[in-house]
């Protein structure tokens, strides 16, 4: 499987690795269709936890797709994600760099008033709750970067093309996503 020719990609990354900025703009490139962990599959409105069942049906129905590009894979549901995948584009970037991202967008939508998903905010009170994304960065980060290691390790697993730098990640986009010779198992 390469790159170039992949219809079934996966992004993964840890909290505020910019997994779906990275996932939109691949889509762009590809013309295949996005889906998005958080909007279609995670939350409802009124930051509303959607039931781990119906995640997984959700998803279950998503991957079934011939094409698709996802954002994340929540570990409730990851192994349907895996069992389709033909790439996964592991955004491997150190903690201060997704840390920073993730508190810079925070702000920018506790003051911008953004909508996040589904008719969501975030607010100054949300932010600084003990479930706010940033807690959850803190609580999640050993356990993602332990999944995604074993993923990578794992030659029974899809294709893995990991990215160290966003600069990097921006030029593979912006040269249309070529199959590089870096791509484990392709």
């Amino acid at each position: 499987m390469t790159v170039d020719c992949a219809r079934r990609v996966l992004f993964h990354g840890v909290t505020g690795s910019g997994k779906t900025s990275a996932a939109r703009a691949y889509a762009a490139v590809s013309g295949m269709p996005a889906f998005f962990a958080d909007e279609d599959l995670g939350w409802l409105p009124g930051w509303e936890s959607r039931a781990a069942e119906d995640q997984r049906r959700i998803a279950a129905g998503l991957v079934a797709q011939d094409r698709w590009v996802l954002d994340s894979a929540y570990s409730s549901w990851r192994d349907l994600v895996l069992d389709r995948a033909e790439l996964i584009v592991f955004l491997d970037y150190p903690r201060w760099l997704s840390l920073g991202r993730l508190l810079r967008r925070t702000l920018h939508r506790v003051v911008s008033g953004e909508l996040v998903c589904n008719g969501n905010r975030e607010t100054l009170r949300r932010a600084l709750a003990r479930d706010s994304i940033i807690a959850w960065h803190f609580r999640s980060f050993s356990g993602k970067r332990r999944a995604i290691e074993r993923i990578v390790a794992d030659p029974s697993m899809p294709p893995v093309l990991a990215f160290s730098r966003p600069a990097h990640l921006g030029a593979w986009l912006a040269a249309g996503a070529p199959r590089p010779p870096s791509v484990r198992g392709a």
